[in-house]
């Protein structure tokens, strides 16, 4: 008898609804825009966050990455010459952290260079990394074919390289790169490796190309080519000219970086202080170094990313607060046009209650009604960004009971107040109404 009486009331309230369905269609499209804001929008800051803290999280949770800055003109040192600037990160700073510091796995010693590759007619822009054989143990680099930088290549000074697959797309196209020559400054090296630029179980994602995601995406460069640190050490100079407003200024740098790692996460915080003491001294106190701490930066992006998803989760609820005073205002007309048929019925004997559960039920069907269709909206709104606007979306499980809860929610607040007053109406004046 119970099912019965709620499959009626349903039927009824359909029947209801579907006498004024242009009015019914447009009160639920305020439900409608409203889940799916909210779906999407926390979708379209999740996968902003979760790119974020996969950029950070390659650069290695126990890592500390130490850049050179220029410092400020008037602590830059003067050497060769008046107009020449010596400054920055130097092989001797790589060598006094790893023999002064006992706490340290790996120190890694990394020179950064802009460069033109060439190979046959073809040419491109890259971004030269000078290192050592253990760079892949502080950064993510897979292997696709061939081989790494070794030891022996170090230490002899070997023209070799290792090249990342966006570049063997740009340089030899469908042909087979190892043992390829390409040319760099007049020089050539032999290819021995193809690094991805994503490790195993990544994300398929168009960010973050290895360690060099930390390369300034200005230089325009193609892709990446790994060289010895002793053989761009000997093939490239360390000075570089620069002219602005009429002016020259010539610059040495050695290092762009060194990158340090620890054995756990609860070392990084102090290392950093300590890395702070050790090149304060080397450098009297001239900041033309700074450290990057990517295990904070994580924290930051995390916390970032919350405050972010209830700033935009908020602005979305907005729009379903605005819905349900729609369907709020639509049933209170609803109830003022229905003031007899609410007298004949309580005449022939409803409940208070029964009259609530009518009213109710159809602000229900509207919302709930609403909130399926925002579902299926807000679902193909993120792929939709993600394929024309190539930015990552993610929506998750959490987004779309919370977006469907708040609206079922919206429903009966928004529908109370309206089904309390047709069944607190008095039947005889109802039936009096014209």
């Amino acid at each position: 008898m119970h099912l019965f009486g709620v499959r009626r009331t349903v039927k009824l309230g359909l029947k209801s609804l579907w006498v004024h369905r242009l009015r019914s269609a447009l009160t639920m499209l305020g439900i409608v825009f409203g889940v799916c804001s909210v779906i999407a929008m926390l979708a379209i800051g999740e996968g902003a966050s979760q790119e974020a803290q996969a950029m950070i999280a390659r650069l290695g949770s126990t890592n500390l990455i130490i850049e050179t800055v220029e410092p400020p003109k008037e602590q830059a040192d003067s050497g060769e010459g008046e107009e020449m600037l010596i400054y920055g990160l130097t092989y001797k700073d790589a060598e006094s952290i790893r023999n002064t510091l006992h706490d340290v796995e790996v120190v890694v010693p990394i020179r950064e260079i802009d460069q033109e590759a060439r190979y046959l007619r073809r040419k491109v822009a890259i971004k030269i990394i000078g290192s050592i054989s253990w760079y892949t143990e502080i950064s993510p680099v897979h292997m696709l074919r061939g081989r790494f930088l070794s030891s022996i290549d170090l230490h002899q000074e070997r023209s070799v390289c290792v090249v990342d697959e966006q570049l063997v797309r740009g340089l030899f196209g469908f042909e087979y790169p190892i043992g390829k020559d390409i040319q760099i400054q007049g020089n050539c090296y032999r290819v021995v490796g193809v690094a991805g630029a994503q490790p195993l179980g990544s994300k398929q994602n168009d960010f973050g190309n290895d360690m060099p995601a930390a390369m300034d995406s200005d230089s325009g460069a193609t892709g990446i080519v790994y060289l010895p640190l002793s053989t761009a050490k000997s093939r490239f100079t360390e000075i570089t000219a620069s002219f602005s407003g009429g002016n020259q200024t010539i610059e040495k740098v050695q290092l762009q970086k060194i990158t340090v790692k620890v054995k756990s996460t609860e070392q990084v915080l102090p290392m950093r202080d300590i890395l702070d003491n050790l090149l304060g001294r080397i450098h009297e106190d001239k900041k033309d170094y700074r450290i990057v701490v990517p295990l904070e930066l994580l924290r930051q992006a995390k916390q970032t990313q919350r405050i972010f998803s209830i700033v935009l989760g908020s602005i979305a609820a907005i729009s379903l607060l605005v819905g349900g005073i729609g369907i709020m205002n639509i049933m209170l007309a609803t109830v003022s046009e229905r003031t007899r048929e609410i007298g004949i019925r309580r005449a022939l004997g409803a409940k208070k209650r029964d009259i609530i559960i009518q009213f109710l039920s159809e602000t229900l069907i509207l919302t709930f009604s609403g909130g399926i269709l925002g579902i299926a909206l807000g679902t193909l709104l993120p792929l939709l960004v993600t394929h024309f606007g190539h930015m990552p979306t993610v929506i998750t499980g959490s987004s779309l009971v919370l977006s469907f809860g708040i609206s079922g929610a919206i429903g009966i607040i928004f529908g109370l107040y309206p089904a309390y007053r047709a069944a607190n109406m008095d039947p005889i004046e109802s039936l009096r109404h014209e």
